[in-house]
């Protein structure tokens, strides 16, 4: 099977199924990635072969370079990393299921060769072989986190009280639905179900997260508990602090949270990686990831918890995205039920919701599935644009879907009779499709998946599979208010400087010499000298000479009596800020000695200009650019993250040529048909028999891909079928040989047209696929220079530091 539709962004799926028939046909399902932007819905009880659609899918998603977010509550998803493109009978070994060998009667080497010659003849069936298999793994990144546990990559939660981006923070519906959304989860992990309208303790961290977030300032569970007994605010409504929530009920809600914070079982929480989404979706080279977040061994209140901040800071994430008609990622959850329910309002449902709503514009499309299709907020999903259902257990089930489905099926062209019909009829891995994007509705089985499915991962499993991908992590602090005083690189060893019994009181300076100090937590600090040099550089675009970005710079040096000179290129860079250094000394200070050339007011003048002229000569802004797509990176801006913008503007440009490919080659397509009815209709009038599997066979081989990129999206989903039905007629053998010979002539002469058509079709999608290659791209780097001009000192002073 020709793997050309990957170029196109059309995701494999499976193969059209005729229900009246029982039989599969040949023609390939073929689903276009960017209809994923309006999401889906996958509804199948246990057994239907959801799992293995949905595996399906995201292994298209894997090859076409779009990264996912995956929610594993079952443990399963991890599967994805099972890829053994030798599909050798030793790849299999380790991961077969031992209970499964035993039920066999089978030695664990006899069950994992079977399970490999399985394996190799479905994927051959489905025109899948190993190197289909091997670039799946090449195209990304597979990794399993496991949030509250070191058997995978652990998650630490407390980038998740940080102030979000600008774009959140002005939209203020967003911003309340993330507070309520955290404030309701971190309740719910103390036991506590809070009402956001009359629970005080809900009110009072939604308050205190406001008041940070507001004024964007990062907060984490320790300042968040230290908030609690001492409210950043003097007011809640109209009421006192101490009137609405009183000062000993405070104290014992703080005392719940840091009952929480200090649990030993809490520590893995702490710890790992920052749930930071670019970082999560994309490789440092760019490369996309497959992030399966296993959530199998929480409790409900963990998992409710988990999933609600990993929505939350989803939506921040997105909403900090550009827009794109195209898919640029994909957020998974293998089971939605409980998570997005009609009537009550978990933690999860408003951001799921608000993702639903407002997720097609940033290319983000959301992938959901259930077995349980009663529990579900129909109102909420009735936006999405896809729907996949496959069997269902009860006549109950059933039912909540054809109400749910409805008024969608009506306008998709089926009514609920047919509906019913449909759904009451469908087979193991047999699926109906329906799509708003598509004219009608489609009944297809599904693939065999490259994945080895071979049940839930345990966490030693897990252990085995990520032991060489877990990132080296630093253990963060528990409890820990942020310093409000940001760190000042550091002093000299103490051995370079002179003994404390040698200070001396201040210095007498010339009044033109601006004196800063930086206390320690000493009663009486012993201060030694340094020079500050506080400046801004200024990067200009030399064409359009408008600022592209500036950055403020805090040398510091320290002044030794042996120093001839002052060489700038011996400074610290610090992240020292002026408003953190105190004018006045701390009491009973002593101070260490002042080189005398540090005591003249014109020194520092000329301070100042060799400060300026060091910035100017090694202070530079590297930027990344790219010829082919004649883009230049974002100041600030990583080269994965440019990468990443690169490969989605390479998505638009490939979809815009797909559609236009569909658009031109529809007419063809729908021309030959015609000419195929007509051709049909002549050798019926005239009773001739002939050609039959010759005709059927020239139309499937010649254009089955490109009848089913066409097809379904102009008039109806059986383009192949409809041609098969019209040369039916051509069995058995003429008996007249004229008649024969216009109809083999016929026959040539589609033939002939099919594979010019299909030639022409290849070289298109040949030329597509070298326009579209990104990340392979050799990017240069760009040095932009500051003007003199634009390099600004604000001040050259004396910096007393504490020792």
């Amino acid at each position: 099977m020709s793997s050309d539709f990957e170029k196109l962004g059309a995701f494999y799926l499976g193969k059209h199924h005729d229900l009246k028939r029982g039989e599969t046909e040949d023609s390939l399902l073929l689903y276009d990635s960017k209809d994923l932007c309006t999401h889906a819905v996958c509804v199948g009880m246990t057994g239907s072969g959801k799992t293995g659609l949905c595996v399906g899918l995201l292994e298209e998603a894997a090859i076409d370079g779009i990264p996912a977010l995956i929610i594993d509550p079952k443990g399963d998803l991890g599967n994805l990393m099972l890829t053994f493109p030798d599909l050798e009978a030793k790849d299999f070994r380790p991961w077969i299921n031992a209970d499964d060998a035993r039920r066999k009667e089978l030695s664990p080497d006899e069950y994992a060769a079977a399970q490999a010659d399985l394996w190799r003849s479905g994927l051959g069936k489905w025109g899948q072989d190993g190197e289909r298999i091997r670039k799946l793994r090449d195209s990304a990144e597979v990794a399993i986190y496991t949030p509250g546990s070191e058997a995978g990559i652990p998650i630490s939660i407390l980038s998740s009280f940080a102030a979000p981006p600008a774009a959140v923070l002005e939209d203020g519906d967003l911003l309340r639905d993330r507070i309520a959304s955290t404030a309701s989860s971190l309740l719910g992990l103390i036991g506590v179900d809070a009402d956001p309208i009359q629970s005080r303790e809900h009110i009072l961290l939604s308050t205190i997260l406001d008041k940070f977030w507001r004024e964007g300032r990062d907060i984490d569970l320790g300042g968040l508990i230290q908030a609690v007994q001492s409210p950043p605010v003097d007011r809640v409504g109209v009421l006192d602090v101490d009137a609405f929530f009183p000062q000993k009920a405070r104290y014992g809600f703080a005392m719940q949270l840091n009952n929480l914070l200090a649990s030993p079982s809490f520590q893995g929480w702490l710890t790992g990686v920052p749930l930071d989404i670019q970082s999560l979706l994309y490789t440092d080279s760019g490369k996309p990831r497959m992030a399966i977040f296993s959530i199998a061994h929480l409790g409900e209140a963990e998992r409710m918890f988990f999933v609600s901040l990993l929505l939350t800071q989803t939506l921040s994430w997105m909403r900090s995205r550009p827009g794109t008609t195209s898919l640029r990622a994909l957020l998974y959850m293998d089971e939605i039920f409980g998570y997005m329910p009609p009537v009550a309002e978990p933690p999860s449902k408003r951001p799921l919701l608000t993702l639903l709503k407002q997720a097609r514009a940033y290319g983000l499309g959301v992938v959901l599935a259930t077995q349980n299709p009663v529990d579900l907020d129909y109102k909420g999903l009735s936006n999405t644009g896809t729907w996949f259902i496959g069997r269902l257990q009860t006549e109950r089930d059933k039912l909540r879907i054809l109400e749910g489905l409805e008024g969608i099926s009506a306008e998709g062209g089926l009514n609920r009779g047919e509906l019913d019909r449909v759904i009451s009829n469908l087979d193991k891995r047999v699926f109906l499709l329906h799509n708003v994007h598509e004219s009608q509705p489609a009944i297809f089985h599904t693939r065999w998946v490259m994945s080895y499915l071979r049940g839930p991962l345990t966490r030693d499993q897990i252990k085995v599979l990520m032991k060489d991908a877990k990132e080296p992590q630093a253990e963060a602090v528990v409890g820990e208010t942020p310093a409000p005083v940001r760190a000042v690189a550091a002093a000299p060893p103490v051995a370079a400087r002179k003994p404390a019994a040698e200070a001396a009181p201040p210095p007498v300076l010339p009044g033109e010499i601006q004196q800063f100090h930086l206390s320690s937590d000493d009663d009486a600090p012993s201060y030694e000298p340094s020079l500050l040099g506080l400046a801004e550089v200024r990067y200009m675009d030399s064409r359009t000479k408008k600022q592209l970005h500036a950055d403020e710079y805090a040398l510091v040096l320290p002044l030794e009596e042996s120093m001839l000179k002052v060489d700038w290129d011996d400074a610290e860079e610090s992240d020292l800020d002026q408003r953190d250094l105190e004018r006045d000394p701390a009491t009973g200070a002593s101070f260490g000695p002042l080189p005398s050339k540090a005591a003249k007011g014109r020194s520092y003048t000329a301070w100042s200009k060799s400060l300026k002229d060091h910035l100017y000569r090694n202070k530079s802004l590297d930027l990344f650019k790219s010829k082919a797509f004649k883009l230049t990176s974002e100041p600030g801006e990583s080269e994965r993250d440019f990468r990443v913008r690169l490969a989605d503007k390479a998505r638009e440009k490939r979809d815009l040529e797909v559609e236009k490919l569909r658009k031109r080659h529809s007419g063809k397509v729908d021309t030959h048909e015609e000419r195929i009815r007509k051709a049909q209709q002549r050798v019926e009038k005239e009773k001739e028999q002939a050609g039959s599997a010759k005709l059927k066979a020239a139309i499937s081989a010649g254009a089955s891909l490109l009848a089913a990129f066409t097809g379904r999206k102009r008039l109806s989903y059986t383009t192949l079928s409809r041609a098969g039905t019209a040369v039916r007629g051509f069995s058995g053998a003429s008996e007249q040989a004229q008649d024969v010979d216009r109809a083999r002539e016929t026959v040539e002469a589609l033939t002939a047209q099919l594979e010019e058509m299909n030639a022409e079709f290849q070289t298109e999608i040949e030329a597509l696929d070298e326009r579209t290659d990104a990340l392979a791209e050799e990017l240069e780097t760009v040095a932009v220079r500051p003007r003199k001009m634009d390099v600004e000192v604000h001040l050259v002073g004396l910096l007393w530091r504490a020792e």
